[in-house]
Order: C-alpha cells, then structure tokens, then sequence
C-alpha cells in the first residue's frame, strides 16, 4: 500500500482550490453577499437555498441540515469516496504532485483507490472508442451518425465512438494499461463466460455517458449490424459508478446552460440530446433507460437553484402511447418542483433528432417553444379516453380530470385551469368548480382520492356529477351488481335545488307533462345523480300515467332504487310555493320554463364545446351547421322566457 499523503501536501491541496469552483460543479451558486455564495444544499432536500459557501475561509455550511466542512470533505460526501482518493483528485485537478511519507511517487495504478481506478479505465476506455471510429471498420458506425444528421464535429463534441466487432478489442486495450481482470470486471463494461470475461460492446456506436463533473462513467450502445442478437439500445449496467437512477446524459454539456437559461429540457435519447445542442437548444439531457425520477429531480433543482423564483422543466416525449404515458409519469413527479413543468410533443410524433432531418434547427427550436403545462397535458390526455360528444362521456371526463386540476399546487392557476376544463368539457364552471373541490377532499382524505376517476372509468352514474359528502352525488361507482348508494342532494347547491322543484312539479302536477311539455322533460338530463335516477323513474313510467297523479308517483316509486324512494316520498307531498290554483300552476309552468332553459343552456355549452374543439379550415360544413344549430337553440331559449 501506498504512504499517508504529507500533511503539508494536504493543507496546500486545500488552500490552492477554490471551493466555490468545486461545489459549481455540482450546486448553482449564487452571489448572497458580499463574499458569500448559496445554492439548494447536495445533502438533503430544500426548496430554499440554506447552502453557503465562503470562498475565502475555504467552507461550506448548510443551515438546513447542518452539514459542514472544506473543499475535501465536500469532495468525499459527494464522490462517496476516502479522504485519500479526494485529496488524490483534488490534486489531479490543479496539477499538483502529491508526496508521500513513505518517499514514493503515490500509490501504482492497481493500488489507487477503487472508485478512481474505475474512473481512470472509463477515461481509458472512452478514449479507446473514440478512436476507433475513425477507423476503416467504423463506416456503418460513421454511416449511422451521417444519416442522422451529425457530422465528424458533432460526433467529436458529444464522444461519439466505436466499439470494434469481435470479443475482447477493449479488454486487451485495458489489459495492456495496467487493469486486472478484477478490476475490469467491476467496470460494466465486460460481461462473463466459462471461458473469462469479454467486451460487452461489440460492433456497436457508443455513446459516453457522464456525471455532472465530467467524468465518463459508463456507455450506451446501438446496435448497427443485423446479426447482433443483443437490444437495440445497450446501457453499462449498475456499477458502483454508474446508477441509472441518477444520471443525466448531456449533463456535463448542459450544466452552464441549465445554470443560466434557468431551462432544463429532458429528451429521450442520445441522438434527441444531440439534435437538440446542435439546434441551439443547449439545455437538454436525456434519461437513461429509466424515467425521469426522485434522484433526477434532485440534480435538476440543483442545478435551476429551483427556489422558487422561476426556472422551469420541459419534458419533450415522442407523441405515441409511449411517449404520452412517459409525460404522465412526469407529472406524477411535479410537486417535487417548484419550477414551471411543460410538455412538448411534435404533432406528428418526430422525436427532435428526426425533426431537425426533416425540418432544421428551427423546427427543434420551435418544439421546444411551443411546449405546453404539464398539467394542461396531463389534463387532455385524460379527457382524450372519453366521447365528449354524450353526456355520459363528458361527466366521466370531467371525475377523471378534476383529480388532476386539484392537484395543481398554485392556487392562482386552479381556478384557471377549472375554468379550461369546464370550457372543454363544454359544462359550466360552476359545475368543474364542484368536481375539482370534490376532487381535493378526497385527496385530502387519504388513499381513496382516486376513486371518482375509478368510478368515471367503470362508468359511474350515467350522467351524475362527483360525489361530496353530505351533498349531491353518488358515494361511488357501486360494484357490478350492488346496490348504489346516494346522497342527499346539498340544499345549497341552486342547480339541485332547481332541479329538484322540478322533479316536485312533475310529481304533484303531472297534467302539465303532457304533449310537447313530456317530449321535453323527458329528453332533459339531471346534473344530480339522486334526481336523475328519480327523472329515469319517471320516463320508464312513461306518459301514459301522468293523467293519474297518485298511479303516477306509485309507478315512479316502483321504478326507482329502493334508496330513494323516500326522496320520491318526500318529492311529491313537500307544499309549492302558491297559496291558489292559479298560482300553482303559474309557479309550475315557471319551474317547468327554468328547467327547459336550463336544458337548453346546457345543449349550447355541449355544443360550444364541439365548436371549440372543431377546425374552421378542415370542416366548414360542419363549423357552419353549429353556428346555425346555435342560432336556433338561442331563439328557442328566448321564446320560453317569452312564455314565462
């Protein structure tokens, strides 16, 4: 083993780095004083940057966790490594030679720390293939880079190299440098046989993929010829360097640009990273066979100092059903920042790397404007599972969708973004207002928030609203073959109480359904779960009984959930608002008119909605035949309050 490091080297290892050029690497700093610098501390998670640095004592300290210590130490939390190895890459790092109290030189290379000896057969290693790609075996690697866009520049910017065919090219390179097999085996990038290890990348493209310091600490491989039986794409494995959770490709280019443009932009490979830096936009990295997750964040807000001063993510997802699902688990992650998150997704479906083929740098550029909130996304994916042209299908867009706009942590933007949905979904804001609010108790109750988006997608009430505790609604989606269970509609709620004077009404006056007055309320549709069930009761009764007013409610308690025929009781003996007959039936032909209105308010929302969802250009047909359907449901509108 080597000798202890001499003290005096230690102490002028130390005081001839900058610390604040050290912990750049790793944390954006900035000013907070003169001579002091903060950032969101490495060591644990903040929101508010509580990590100092002092440039001029030589120190870190975190008011947050408390964490402290010099350059050295920072060095050694951060790398997981010894105070040897720290100090020893301290000193690579300002040129300085190390002495040791033994007399020699530093330790040989099989006798340097673990961690640095895979470093160093990275370095070796990424070199070695970056080589090889300009040699005559290479073409169809060269090929590969050429059809997609990347010249013999952007190929040296981004390491691109070659993995030579055949089985042990690298393996003897790294022998021939000094590596025991041992080693080499905790490197990932061999695999192993009865007969030894051999190279795992084998006639491929490779790809090096860094840390946020620069360091190379594994590879991702394409595969370029037919008769490679291996993936398509081939990553190093977990190794005590590399863990896929954790790393970023492109970090160590993007770094500065995130720093600055205060802009993460996340991709979904190598090739879409490239395009992306080649197009201008410098601030993109991609994942590593993995989503984007917990410990990228953590590097991400890092890096934006994402204290809530601005900054913002942009995920940029291919437009499949892949891609789609992969921005929603995105979302998933949102609440862990505070930056803005967007979503950017090409109509077509072309990742960036194929966009910029086929339409240049400024198509990548304007993909990347063009994005969209996270939220909205996730939102719109949502409703896209639903027919918004029925009812049925829009309330259950509505109970899927309002879970999501009730996660939206920014109480400025909620209300708006109810006020979108209501607006897609062609149904009131009074009516997403409710479903957002219901939504948020029952995420506040605990793990039963998702189940008015169950419910919605086994189908729910055919066109009942959310459920809210002690108010309208249906509890749940009840299992195949239960019985549902309602609650009793909120008094408070004036579409309830509206409805529910006409289902009195129609109960206690049944003469006045007849003829035209029956196709209309039989065609209305209830916003309130127990009054719609109540208003099937009566259009499965049918309008032959209406003349009979007590056969009438006899039929319609039949016909109703056995839960609600003490509504239905109470329905038809509750007094109307009249004192003669004249003013009863004044009062009924009122109720009767508002409900109608109501209707008919409701149909032009529907309709609105498929007028805002439609393209003038593509359907004029169509855009004209709304217009028209409008024009007529207004004038309808007009004559019942003419009427009235």
């Amino acid at each position: 083993m080597a000798g202890l490091i001499k003290r005096e080297d230690i102490d002028e290892v130390r005081q001839r780095t900058d610390i604040k050029e050290v912990v750049d690497g790793y944390v954006t700093l900035k000013g907070a004083g003169l001579g002091t610098f903060k950032g969101l501390c490495p060591f644990h998670d903040e929101r508010s940057p509580s990590f100092t640095v002092r440039p001029q004592v030589g120190r870190y300290h975190c008011f947050g966790c408390g964490e402290d210590g010099d350059v050295i130490a920072f060095v050694q939390k951060q790398d997981h490594s010894s105070f040897h190895e720290a100090v020893e890459k301290l000193a690579a790092r300002i040129g300085y030679e190390l002495r040791y109290e033994d007399g020699g030189t530093g330790p040989s290379r099989e006798e340097v720390g673990r961690r640095q000896r895979l470093l160093d057969a990275h370095k070796i290693a990424d070199e070695f293939f970056r080589a090889q790609l300009l040699t005559p075996g290479a073409g169809e690697a060269r090929n590969f880079l050429f059809g997609r866009g990347f010249d013999r520049a952007a190929a040296e910017h981004f390491g691109c190299g070659y993995a030579p065919q055949g089985w042990d090219a690298l393996l003897k390179h790294l022998r021939g440098r000094g590596f025991t097999d041992a080693e080499l085996k905790l490197t990932g990038m061999f695999s192993e046989g009865n007969r030894g290890i051999y190279d795992r990348f084998r006639g491929r493209l490779i790809w090096p993929i860094k840390d946020i310091a620069g360091d190379t600490i594994g590879f991702g491989a394409r595969k370029l010829y037919e008769d490679d039986q291996g993936p398509k794409y081939l990553n190093t494995p977990e190794t005590t360097l590399y863990k896929k959770s954790q790393v970023l490709y492109g970090i160590d280019l993007a770094k500065k640009s995130i720093a600055k443009e205060r802009q993460l932009v996340v991709v979904e490979g190598y090739t879409d990273v490239m395009a992306c830096h080649l197009a201008g936009i410098t601030t993109a990295v991609a994942t590593c066979g993995t989503a984007f997750g917990t410990e990228h964040i953590k590097i991400a807000r890092r890096l934006l100092s994402d204290d809530g001063t601005g900054g913002e993510v942009v995920f940029c997802f291919d437009g499949d059903a892949a891609g789609q699902k992969a921005a929603l688990r995105a979302f998933e992650e949102d609440q862990r920042f505070t930056a803005q998150t967007y979503v950017a997704v090409e109509p077509t479906g072309a990742d960036p790397c194929d966009l910029r083929q086929s339409r240049g740098d400024a198509a990548v550029q304007a993909l990347i404007s063009s994005r969209r909130p996270l939220f909205e996304f996730a939102i719109r994916a949502s409703l896209k599972r639903h027919n918004l042209d029925t009812v049925e299908g829009r309330v259950a867009a509505l109970r899927e969708a309002a879970p999501v706009v009730g996660q939206i942590r920014d109480a400025g933007i909620r209300p708006a973004y109810a006020r979108e949905l209501a607006g897609w979904l062609g149904m009131s804001v009074e009516e997403a207002n409710r479903a957002v609010a219901v939504a948020m108790k029952r995420g506040a109750a605990g793990p039963q928030a998702g189940a008015g988006a169950a419910a919605a997608q086994q189908g729910g009430q055919a066109a009942g609203r959310p459920a809210e505790a002690g108010g309208p609604g249906v509890a749940a989606g009840p299992a195949s073959g239960a019985v549902p269970s309602y609650h009793r509609p909120d008094p408070r709620d004036p579409v309830a109480s509206m409805e529910r004077q006409a289902l009195e009404v129609a109960l206690q006056e049944p003469a006045l359904l007849s003829g035209a007055v029956w196709d209309r309320f039989s065609a209305a549709r209830f916003a309130t779960p127990a009054f719609q069930a109540v208003h099937d009761a009566m259009r499965a009764t049918g309008p032959g009984m209406v003349a009979e007013p007590a056969r009438w409610v006899e039929h319609v308690m039949h016909e109703v959930p056995e839960p609600l025929r003490p509504l239905v009781s109470e329905l038809a003996v509750v007094p109307l608002p009249a004192s003669t007959e004249e003013g009863v039936q004044k009062y009924c032909r009122d109720i009767l008119s508002r409900l109608f209105e109501l209707q008919i308010t409701r149909v032009k929302a529907d309709k609105m909605g498929q007028l805002q969802r439609l393209d003038p250009a593509a359907d004029l047909e169509a855009f004209q035949r709304l217009n028209r359907e409008l024009m007529m449901l207004e004038m309808e509108r007009r004559s019942l309050r003419s009427d009235a």
